[in-house]
């Protein structure tokens, strides 16, 4: 089995190939803006529970969802035509986060978005980089999710809700969005049989990263998101 590295206060990753076979890279570090915008370009996320060091993974598959290719259901599609959610982008991003956070998920020891991502991800926000989707029903936020964009890529990290279909409503207006917008391609992580039924397939580690280095490239969309474009 690879080893694990232990990162120290130097802004830099060991290459990504020398993962484990998880996908578990390294170790340590902060959740420094830099730190952590240095890891996405690299294809690299930050994935740890409470009590836990920062862990730092690139798993190999990578699930990717190009948004030309999104797949939805017919009763989906009939829900969003009823338009029984309104839906936003930027507007609530702590509150996306937080919900996000609050999620109890299956087999699993306790939520990843611990404060200290909370913290850093807000300010990455505030910097342009992190966005949100939100879906409302009667004023009150049923669902959402938010990500890192760089370039043309855009980083999903994670979704909840609280109305069903809340936060599928979400994810297709952001993917057309996205699609709208030039973006290449969606980096889903890890893989999910919810996220595989939107058209997400698992690709090569190696084509992933090609895609990303020419991706995070492209000009980025500055300022807060709308829903203008669709």
């Amino acid at each position: 089995m690879s080893p694990v590295f232990l990162l120290n206060d130097e802004i830099e990753f060991p290459p990504v190939h020398l993962a484990r076979n998880d996908g578990l890279l390294a170790f340590g570090g902060d959740l420094s803006q830099k730190r952590l915008l240095l890891a996405y370009r690299m294809g690299i996320f930050p994935w740890f529970s409470h009590q836990e060091p920062i862990l730092w993974w690139s798993p190999d598959p990578r699930l990717v969802l190009f948004p030309g290719e999104l797949t939805t259901s017919v009763r989906l599609r009939r829900t969003i035509r009823q338009a029984r959610f309104k839906v936003t982008m930027d507007h609530a991003f702590e509150s996306v986060i937080r919900s996000c956070a609050s999620v109890q998920r299956k087999n699993s020891r306790g939520t990843w978005i611990v404060e200290d991502m909370i913290k850093a991800y807000c300010k990455l926000h505030e910097a342009g980089y992190a966005h949100s989707v939100e879906s409302w029903r009667q004023g009150e936020l049923a669902g959402g999710a938010y990500g890192i964009a760089l370039g043309r890529v855009f980083f999903g990290e994670s979704m909840f809700t609280s109305v069903s279909n809340a936060s599928k409503v979400a994810f297709v207006k952001l993917v057309e969005y996205l699609d709208t917008q030039g973006f290449e391609m969606i980096d889903c992580q890890m893989t999910t049989s919810h996220l595989l039924h939107f058209g997400a397939r698992e690709v090569p580690r190696s084509v992933f990263l090609k895609k990303l280095a020419v991706s995070v490239e492209l000009p980025p969309i500055p300022g807060k998101w709308n829903l203008e474009a669709l």
